[in-house]
């Protein structure tokens, strides 16, 4: 049994003095993930005892980054998708496994005035396209901030955030492409109908308190995994972030 966590922290040096750290030796997981750590390299030290410790900066300070940590060595690991115009942000790491392939992402934001939705498309359609031809090998499993609500009960308030950033027809299409082209939304797969459960909170307007919150971090599972999948949750009441961490657990 697999205990899969991802979470964007945010910022990992500012989590790390809220928590981080306490959080991540409780939740004993096998495979850890983080996106938004917004380091360069050498700017934080996090090196768990038992844990293989991957990392990917973007070229600009300050800004995106991922970090895997996995009790297992892969086989491989791999960092982008193979493109040039998506590499520089350090939004993608992948590691392979003898039986499965574990991808940890940060979705680029389509951001205000939907300036970068345009982009956004293209990134929806290659990346979808690079998760297909890793799932043609093995079966995957995708986690991260994918930077959308995909239907209305995955936001408090969807009427007043339709074509914000995030809830965009454009953005929800591209997560029903990908699910209908052979993935899971596992939090879904248990919870079909459960509403006001959300992995991101704005830090303005009380929004936390209120939970006026938008479930936009996921773990996404190949349906070749479907008869492997054996817990998911959020975990909303741990802080440190304005987003929670959400967890996967796998029979693998």
């Amino acid at each position: 049994m697999k205990k899969l966590i991802s979470w964007n922290v945010n910022g990992i040096r500012s989590c790390m003095g809220k928590g981080f750290c306490d959080f991540f030796a409780a939740a004993d997981a096998d495979v850890f993930c983080l996106q938004e750590t917004k380091v360069s390299e050498g700017q934080v030290e996090f090196a768990p005892d038992g844990y293989n410790c991957y990392w990917s900066y973007a070229d600009k300070k300050g800004y995106s980054g991922t970090a895997v940590f996995s009790k297992e060595e892969p086989v491989a690991v791999t960092y982008g998708m193979g493109k040039p115009e998506h590499e520089g942000e350090g939004r993608i790491i992948t590691l392979e496994f003898e039986k499965w392939y574990f991808v940890c992402v940060y979705t680029p934001n389509s951001k205000r005035e939907l300036e970068r939705l345009s982009y956004r498309m293209v990134w929806e359609d290659d990346f979808r396209e690079y998760l297909l031809s890793l799932k043609a090998k093995k079966p995957v499993v995708m986690c991260g901030d994918l930077n959308v609500a995909h239907e209305e009960i995955d936001l408090k308030n969807p009427s007043s955030n339709h074509r914000n950033a995030g809830f965009t027809d454009e953005e929800r299409q591209k997560m029903t492409e990908l699910l209908s082209a052979g993935f899971i939304d596992t939090f879904r797969y248990f919870y079909p109908d459960r509403t006001g459960v959300y992995s991101w909170w704005s830090y303005m307007f009380k929004a936390r308190e209120k939970n006026a919150g938008w479930r936009i971090d996921y773990f996404i599972a190949s349906d070749d995994l479907k008869e492997k999948l054996a817990g998911a949750a959020i975990h909303s009441d741990v802080y440190g972030s304005d987003h929670c961490p959400v967890e996967l657990t796998l029979d693998i």
